[in-house]
């Protein structure tokens, strides 16, 4: 038996992957995959000459020039082996899991299936990655020995960033295998898991496609231009920055098209059918070969720095200007739902009606299909909330509005002939548990329309290893953490049982969560709480960012009054803060997710661990400003290339270690994943990357007791060499050049110049031996002079009333 074995009726331990079909969606699926650590064999075509494996090799180069980039960091496309379908078939032997990506071709797929049965291992899981073909119709092909490991599993585009996945059964599929695919997907890959039924388009696209054709078809009947469709249907109504029609330019046009049709095709008596026709106008964009954002040219066009729309009318293309009304914004802005949803019924004004059409259809629509298309009503608006970036799915919206009032309100305009379907809403919404409980989530579970009753959430053992997921409208979470200090800047509470009950967590309550004068203070006091009453501390949030920095509208009043040396003292307090965590009596570890920046990356790296999701984006970031990081920060590059230099070569020179964090922190570096944080050195290989977002607390907590529970204990205060006045000079003289050649600013000079004197350890010889104190006692030094510059000043007041710097 293999390690990758399996005991008899069990799946195998996922462990390594295949992917089948080097497309984009094929090749990015393998990317995740080598994200979570995976190795992974890419297949396609043979080429007919040269390298045959040349069709999947250049996908896998390709992967580094995409953008969003699909791999955490460049050099993981080494972990993905390229192969062909007629060479490499043995490749598939060890692979405990095969995912097929080619075009939707049942015939292809088809064809594939009978080549891909001999040489997939027993106890291998077999899955389609496809976006509407029926799963039962793929399995034909398979033998019965497959079937029963066979399955869809939809991926959404970018597979590293969209959180949905879509797994669909056939009457076929072990339940036991769904319930390994999940626990994997879910905690390995770190994805939000729908069971769908096998139907056109699932889930996801079958609602989110629907919602894209009503946007239009009311967009059309209002006669309201395309952008302020997309201001109407973004962020204003908890749904993506991009809106509508930006986002099927995103998507392709072509793309959509293929969706819409398979609605169309595959859906004759469904009683929205007459909406399943691929819009006239999208049908001239893809005639002309404007097929959205990946051929320059679709419903938007850029032109130098101007963003034009087409007109329709004329098929021209015009400046994007229209804008939202007033009055129907602060109707979008109002808190309440209810109140929200009334004003906008109740308007006069074509903005808000359409807003009104576009959210009665979605209602009606979900509520027409779930029975059909998902077992609950809690698999449809997390597709929705996972796949589309909606905040909010359709039945939460609803219910929050008032359950009774808005079915009353959809059945006013089905009977008025307003809806895009004269079809009645189904019985359960008007009458029975829904009715009486006013709506389809409850603190029991969610609605299952096919079973009539409410169901629980999923009880797979991994949903267990996690805290913090997001609840639906109307879902309860059963037991919470316990506070036990709370101020106005922080909260000292505990994870509920099962997890860690004598570890400390210590989450700020500041605005992204930045570290002003009173989080500093509140730090400190939990580390004290933590030394005497716990085994260790966590420092992280339910929410992201871990920390966006300092925070410097609490920093501007003292030195507006008192100039630099009023801000002395904060500084200082800072610098010890950071000092505070890295002596503490008890392991203290900073659960990292989002943001991590200037001060929170100072934070984070003076803990004893880090636990950080693969999406944390840590660095030093004060360079940007105009100042150096002064809360430890370059004392932590400077003692850690010392380190480094000591472990691998004592007799190098200093700088090669010293250089990366010179880089990082001049440049206000901040990395593209947790792990490219490792590769800068904010992260190391002990620290742990988690996959799954709500993983990480409960992972940061575990990984805390273990590290008192094996007696940690802190490092003891001790002097390092640096690199001096030779080293300075060195570096001093790349930076003369970067600013000859126009790559730094006159500022960025100064700053830089600033950053390299603190972390060489300013003006001493080559190795000289200095502790914290010294160097921390340049960076305060730095930062204050800097922070009196106009230059430096004139920054910090950009980024306060604009969010960015001025390069000057």
């Amino acid at each position: 038996m293999s390690i990758h074995s399996s005991r008899a009726g069990q799946p195998r331990h996922i462990r390594k992957v295949a992917v089948c079909g080097a497309g984009v969606m094929g090749a990015q699926i393998a990317a995740h995959c080598v994200n979570a650590g995976l190795p992974v064999v890419l297949f396609d075509l043979s080429s007919k000459e040269g390298d045959r494996t040349a069709i999947a090799r250049k996908a896998v180069a390709q992967l580094a020039r995409l953008k969003p980039a699909p791999l955490g960091s460049p050099e993981l496309a080494d972990a993905i082996v390229p192969a062909n379908y007629d060479d490499d078939m043995a490749l598939l032997a060890d692979c405990d899991l095969v995912i097929e990506a080619i075009a939707e071709r049942l015939d292809w797929k088809h064809d594939l299936y009978r080549k891909l049965a001999p040489h997939v291992a027993e106890g291998a899981i077999l899955a389609s990655n496809t976006s509407g073909l029926p799963i039962r119709s793929l399995a034909e092909a398979l033998p019965a020995a497959l079937r029963e490991r066979f399955c869809g599993v939809h991926f959404f585009n970018p597979p590293r960033y969209m959180p949905l996945v879509e797994l669909i059964p056939t009457q076929e599929t072990r339940p036991e295998l769904l319930d390994h695919l999940e626990t994997f997907l879910v905690s390995t890959l770190g994805k939000g898991v729908v069971r769908a039924k096998d139907t056109p388009n699932f889930i996801g696209n079958r609602i989110g496609v629907f919602g894209i054709l009503s946007v239009m078809a009311q967009a059309r009947a209002f006669g309201l231009p395309y952008e302020l469709v997309d201001e109407l249907t973004g962020t204003r109504l908890g749904r993506a920055k991009s809106g509508t029609f930006r986002t099927a330019d995103v998507v392709g046009l072509d793309t959509l098209a293929h969706v819409v049709r398979t609605m169309q095709d595959q859906l004759p008596d469904d009683p929205f059918h007459a909406l399943y026709r691929v819009p006239e106008v999208v049908e001239a964009l893809i005639a002309k070969g404007a097929l959205g954002q990946k051929t320059g040219a679709g419903f938007y066009r850029k032109e130098g720095k101007a963003i034009l729309r087409l007109d329709p009318d004329s098929g021209s293309y015009v400046p994007a200007d229209a804008r939202i009304d007033d009055a129907v914004a602060a109707t979008l802005a109002q808190r309440d739902p209810a109140a929200r949803l009334s004003a906008l019924r109740e308007s006069s004004h074509p903005q808000a009606q359409f807003v009104w059409a576009l959210l009665r259809d979605s209602f009606h629509y979900a509520a027409v299909h779930l029975a059909d298309i998902a077992d609950t009503a809690r698999q449809a608006d997390q597709a929705m909330r996972w796949g589309f970036g909606h905040a909010a799915g359709s039945f939460e919206l609803w219910q929050a509005a008032g359950w009774r009032q808005v079915a009353q309100w959809i059945q006013d305009d089905i009977a008025a002939g307003r809806t895009l379907s004269d079809a009645p809403l189904p019985e359960w919404v008007m009458r029975g548990p829904v009715w009486e409980r006013q709506g389809v989530h409850v603190a029991e579970g969610s609605w299952n329309a096919g079973e009539g009753r409410f169901e629980p959430a999923s009880d797979l053992p991994v949903y267990e290893r996690q805290f913090g997921a997001p609840l639906l409208f109307g879902e309860s979470r059963g037991q919470e953490g316990v506070v036990v200090h709370e101020t106005d800047a922080i909260r000292c509470w505990t994870l509920p049982e099962p997890h860690p009950q004598d570890v400390l967590i210590v989450s700020f309550k500041t605005k992204m969560h930045t570290l002003g004068p009173d989080v500093v203070r509140g730090i400190a006091q939990a580390v004290d709480l933590a030394e005497s009453d716990y085994a260790a501390m966590v420092i992280g949030h339910v929410d992201d960012p871990f920390s966006a920095g300092a925070d410097l509208k609490a920093m501007l009043p003292a030195f507006q009054s008192g100039g630099a040396a009023a801000v002395e003292p904060m500084e200082r307090e800072m610098q010890e803060m950071a000092l505070r965590l890295r002596y503490a009596q008890v392991p203290v570890v900073a659960a990292l997710a989002g943001l991590a920046l200037g001060g929170g990356c100072e934070l984070a790296v003076h803990c004893a661990r880090r636990v950080a999701h693969f999406e944390t984006y840590i660095g030093l970031v004060e360079a940007g400003i105009g100042v150096v990081p002064g809360a430890g920060g370059l004392t932590f590059g400077a003692r850690r290339a010392a380190e480094l230099r000591a472990q691998a070569a004592p007799d190098a020179p200093l700088t090669a270690f010293l250089k990366r964090f010179v880089t990082a922190a001049a440049t206000a570096q901040v990395s593209a994943s947790a792990l490219d944080a490792r590769r800068i050195g904010y992260l190391r290989d002990e620290d742990m990357v988690v996959m799954n977002r709500h993983e990480v607390l409960p992972a940061a907590a575990q990984q805390a007791r273990a590290l008192a529970q094996l007696g940690w204990r802190p490092p003891l205060p001790a002097r390092f060499p640096v690199a001096g006045r030779d080293a300075i000079a060195t570096f001093k003289a790349q930076l003369v050049n970067m600013q000859a050649g126009g790559f730094i600013s006159a500022h960025d000079f100064t700053v830089a110049e600033r950053i390299v004197h603190v972390i060489c350890g300013g003006d001493v010889d080559p190795g000289s031996l200095v502790d914290e104190a010294w160097i921390l006692r340049l960076e305060r030094e730095a930062f204050l002079w800097l922070l009196g510059q106009p230059r430096t000043q004139e920054r910090i007041e950009s980024v306060l009333k604009t969010g960015k710097p001025v390069r000057n």
